[in-house]
């Protein structure tokens, strides 16, 4: 019998959190589901833990080698059996009626996909969590477009953004249309999938209440995201491009994109050469696109501020300008 819904987890070294995000995927109401897990060529107890589960209810895939986030997800995807298919990170977890929810929205809105809020924890294992999103701001936007989507992405713009929500993908669609992971992607993989949905005509709604718990990562962003991770995501919103027809609304939302990932590139490499305590190359980069200078906390952005300036104007004499 066909489940309705494919709940796939890539795992790599999830040891610690693997069993609540399978529990709470298992213990979905009023549904039936089957749980993929995709081992991502981890070297701790993630596989062992897997294959603890009772087959009937978990499938468990092995890799023999790390393909990433992207890769993992394509091998679940390729095990799916499901009317639906959600995708899960190891570390996060549902709550029980979320797919119920998900899905009794698309039957109703004749949807292929969805999305919902979602809850923001320092751990799955928490029970108190604050919401990502103003539900009341997600009702009135009733459906996910295309520009929409694009626009809510652009990076360092906002603490959240709509690239953070977890899709549920009719699998039919997704096979009708090929839809896969971008494998070389090990950041921003997931926003390039539901992109490509939402251009290949998808109907997306959104579900305003959260169900899906996002267990918050520790470290900032900055000390996350790397020049080549935005680098490969310029790369791939390139070939996103080219491979779609966009109206014009998407377009512009794609040329914003591209101009805050630019920036990124910029802030990114200021921030590199700071950490290096290569100050000559970090002004000579802030003057090259002051605006990446945005994204600078107070008070290492004013001081870089005031050394652009100086640089600009030819003055710069030495690097006491950020010694502590």
């Amino acid at each position: 019998m066909q489940p309705d819904v494919s709940v796939v987890i890539a795992a790599y070294n999830a040891e610690d959190t693997l069993p609540d995000a399978i529990r709470s995927a298992l213990n979905q109401r009023d549904i039936t589901v089957e749980v993929v897990v995709v081992n991502d060529a981890s070297d701790d107890r993630t596989a062992e833990i897997a294959r603890g589960f009772p087959e009937t209810a978990v499938r468990f895939v092995d890799l023999a080698e790390n393909r990433g986030p992207g890769g993992a997800r394509n091998a679940g995807l390729a095990e799916a059996r499901g009317h639906w298919i959600a995708v899960l990170d190891a570390d996060d977890a549902m709550q029980p009626d979320r797919l119920t929810r998900m899905i009794a929205r698309a039957r109703r809105e004749g949807a292929q996909v969805v999305v919902d809020n979602l809850f923001i924890a320092q751990s799955s294992a928490e029970t108190r969590h604050r919401m990502m999103f103003v539900p009341r701001e997600l009702e009135k936007l009733e459906r996910l477009t295309l520009a929409s989507f694009i626009h809510s992405n652009r990076i360092f713009e906002a603490t959240y953004n709509f690239g953070y929500m977890k899709p549920i993908f009719e699998r039919a669609f997704v096979e009708a249309h090929g839809l896969r992971y971008d494998e070389e992607l090990r950041i921003g993989e997931d926003y390039l999938f539901l992109a490509a949905a939402l251009a290949k005509g998808a109907h997306c709604v959104i579900e305003p209440q959260p169900g899906y718990i996002y267990a918050l990562r520790s470290g900032s962003i900055s000390r996350v995201l790397e020049k080549r991770h935005v680098e490969a995501m310029l790369a791939a919103d390139a070939g996103f491009e080219r491979a779609h027809e966009l109206d014009a609304a998407s377009r512009r939302a794609l040329q914003e994109r591209r101009r805050s990932l630019r920036q990124a590139v910029s802030f990114l490499s200021v921030v590199q050469h700071l950490k290096e305590r290569a100050l000559f190359k970090a002004a000579r980069c802030a003057v090259r696109d002051p605006a990446a200078l945005r994204h600078m906390r107070m008070p290492i952005g004013a001081r870089l501020r005031r050394m652009a300036a100086r640089f600009n104007r030819g003055t710069i004499q030495g690097h006491g300008e950020f010694q502590s």
